[in-house]
């Protein structure tokens, strides 16, 4: 009996192995989940330098994710977020839809009135660890699909006035989508492991101990 267990269990482990080194089996590593108030506590604290910086050191938009769809990143990152899909015509021409811009609550229905942000910007990335960086890991930056808080699709005045500021200088006009920003925020920051100058985490940590000591963070470092 104890023989005939063993060696069922022998025959099942043997055949559970081309399962787990398969491609679908290791495709996509678990993301990293914690509270914001741990996760602030991850991201490393250094001072910025912007000694060399240049927006166009980080190549976008590029061809996206779908190198034959002939959409660019921006077209398919607004086609991802939109509440009522637009109509993709010819060229990636959007006509049509419907987007919610989270920062301002904002409806708009003309996807040429909606930028897409870097939720680190570029320029905040440089300061931050970016510089050290060879222009393909800037590039994978610049056009990140692969986690969802990366880019966002947001009304173009919200994002001129973000521009390249951090939390300690500039946050979401509506006060409910703040706690979802800063913990987007720290997520971008760890996936890309960017750092974080003194002021910037300390109005981290004023939401992660305050109002937004419930907010989850998940996020999977890029490698």
């Amino acid at each position: 009996m104890i023989k005939n267990l063993v060696r069922t269990f022998g025959a099942l482990s043997l055949a559970l192995v081309p399962l787990l080194s398969s491609p679908a089996a290791q495709a996509a590593p678990a993301p990293e989940v914690t509270t914001l108030a741990d996760a602030v506590g991850l991201v490393k604290v250094t001072e910025e330098d912007r000694t060399g910086y240049t927006r166009s050191k980080f190549k976008h938009w590029n061809s996206g994710d779908d190198a034959g769809d002939g959409c660019n990143t921006r077209a398919e990152v607004l086609i991802a977020e939109a509440v009522v899909a637009p109509t993709v015509e010819a060229g990636c021409k959007l006509t049509g839809g419907t987007w919610t811009s989270y920062y301002d609550g904002q409806e708009v229905t003309s996807a040429g009135s909606l930028d897409i942000d870097h939720m680190v910007p570029l320029a905040e990335s440089w300061d931050s660890g970016a510089s050290t960086w060879t222009a393909a890991r800037r590039e994978a930056y610049a056009n990140d699909q692969g986690a969802d808080v990366s880019l966002v699709a947001v009304t173009a005045r919200s994002n001129r006035q973000k521009s390249d500021q951090d939390p300690a200088d500039w946050m979401p006009p509506a006060p409910e989508a703040q706690c979802r920003y800063v913990g987007e925020w720290v997520a971008t920051k760890l996936r890309w492991q960017l750092t974080a100058d003194d002021r910037e985490l300390q109005a981290l940590k004023v939401y992660a101990e305050g109002p937004c000591e419930e907010t989850i963070v998940r996020y999977t470092p890029v490698a």
